[in-house]
């Protein structure tokens, strides 16, 4: 093992006043147990680059269920990877045991590879083993609670300060190990603005398609983290530059890259800039507005073909979205609880073109009414509706009841003079009827 890089106390910038009281905790009593006892990973990486961690993690020679043994407010989680949840309220501290080479043999009990992929890692070993074995050189960087210093086994510390991510080992076979690094490489590449070391870089364009060996689920939390980010719509790109994208939205970027310079990619790319506004501003965001934007355009398509076929609009949406979703379901599992108010967006959005009588009284009532016109307003924002449409709504809403009795009567007069205008009359789409 190579020689690590100690950094003494006076000589970084890492201070406790900064680490959560919860982490600290888990480091002492860990210490005082006689278990070594590091900070590690991306809290020790944002803590030099002077951003907040948004969360702790510990590493230690304890085994999982010693963790469990000292703390009684701990949970053991994890087959692939077992680990130590030690809980204070919402807050969770994850303690993982010192990571060792192991045996690569098929019927290893502790460690697991297939197909070069590791299937199971519970093979223990020491902080140098454990430090060679994390993905990228500025995560592998060690916070000791015992005299405070830093220590570094992989060159973290020199990346670092040259804004590079780099892999520790050879990058192909990192890869093929857990292809999710090839997520987590752009995921940090966006969020620290660092450079991808071409080596690292490199298999980037080639092995996209080991995503389709990764549980649709977990693509799905990767993808959060990805998305929910702040920095979304650099991601959207740097995922599309890299074919990556296409595994994990296939019909999507079909779509997209049909009309590249058209509405749908303008579409997209509003949606995840709005997005990390929010996220930006603090303010709320959920999942299924998202993931609505991403497959609307998919969507859109078969919904149109369906009405070419003679489906009503409602069936010819209805199923649209269905078979959208199905075919999604098998690269990223979408939880219902997203799943549904996603497609209730969709569903709404033809009703915004029946703006006579009283349906746009009681559009307004509908519980995913608000999801559903800040669809809207990103439709007209991109040149798919009439900007007109999403001006009337934002008008309506702002209107007392005798204004909004005028407008839906305007509406339905305008509506009348051109359907006697159109002979035959046209079938009806979602930017039709006024």
């Amino acid at each position: 093992m190579p020689a690590p890089v100690i950094v003494p106390r006076p000589e970084h910038t890492i201070s406790r006043a900064n680490i959560s009281d919860n982490a600290l905790k888990v480091l002492y009593r860990l210490r005082q147990e006689n278990f070594q006892a590091h900070l590690v990973g991306g809290g020790v990486r944002d803590l030099l680059l002077g951003l907040e961690p948004k969360d702790f993690d510990v590493a230690t020679d304890a085994t999982p269920e010693q963790v469990r043994e000292i703390f009684r407010n701990c949970r053991l989680i994890g087959r692939r990877f077992r680990l130590a949840h030690v809980h204070f309220g919402r807050d969770i501290i994850e303690v993982a045991t010192f990571r060792g080479s192991g045996g690569e043999e098929a019927d290893d009990e502790d460690r697991r590879v297939e197909n070069g992929m590791i299937v199971r890692d519970n093979a223990y070993g020491t902080i140098a083993e454990d430090a060679l074995r994390r993905d990228f050189t500025i995560n592998a960087l060690y916070y000791d609670i015992r005299d405070f210093s830093l220590i570094d086994y992989a060159g973290g510390l020199a990346d670092l300060r040259a804004g590079c991510l780099r892999l520790i080992g050879d990058p192909e076979q990192r890869y093929r190990e857990d292809p999710v690094r090839m997520l987590r490489a752009v995921r940090f590449a966006c969020k620290l603005g660092f450079s991808i070391d071409p080596d690292t870089e490199r298999p980037l364009f080639e092995l996209g398609h080991l995503l389709e060996s990764i549980a649709p689920a977990r693509l799905f939390d990767e993808l959060l983290k990805l998305l929910h980010s702040g920095y979304g719509l650099g991601v959207f790109e740097k995922l599309r530059h890299y074919g990556l994208f296409a595994q994990l939205f296939p019909e999507t970027e079909a779509a997209l890259g049909c009309e590249e310079h058209d509405f749908p990619i303008t579409f997209v790319s509003r949606g995840l800039a709005n997005t990390d506004q929010r996220i930006q501003e603090h303010k709320p965001v959920t999942p299924f507005f998202l993931f609505a934007i991403l497959l609307w355009e998919p969507v859109r398509r078969r919904y149109g073909a369906l009405l070419e076929a003679g489906e009503s609009p409602i069936e010819a949406l209805d199923q649209a979205a269905s078979e959208v979703c199905a075919r999604q379901q098998q690269r990223v599992a979408i939880p219902k609880r997203f799943s549904l108010p996603m497609r209730e967006i969709w569903a709404l959005q033809p009703r915004f073109e029946q703006r006579q009588g009283k349906r746009p009284a009681r559009l307004l009532t509908h519980p995913r009414f608000r999801a559903a016109y800040d669809f809207l307003l990103l439709r007209a924002e991109s040149g798919e509706v009439e900007q007109e449409l999403a001006d009337w709504w934002t008008r309506f809403q702002e209107a007392n009841a005798q204004e909004r009795a005028t407008m839906a009567e305007g509406a339905a007069a305008r509506r009348s003079r051109r359907r006697r205008r159109r002979k035959p009359a046209a079938k009806s789409s979602l930017t039709d009827g006024g």
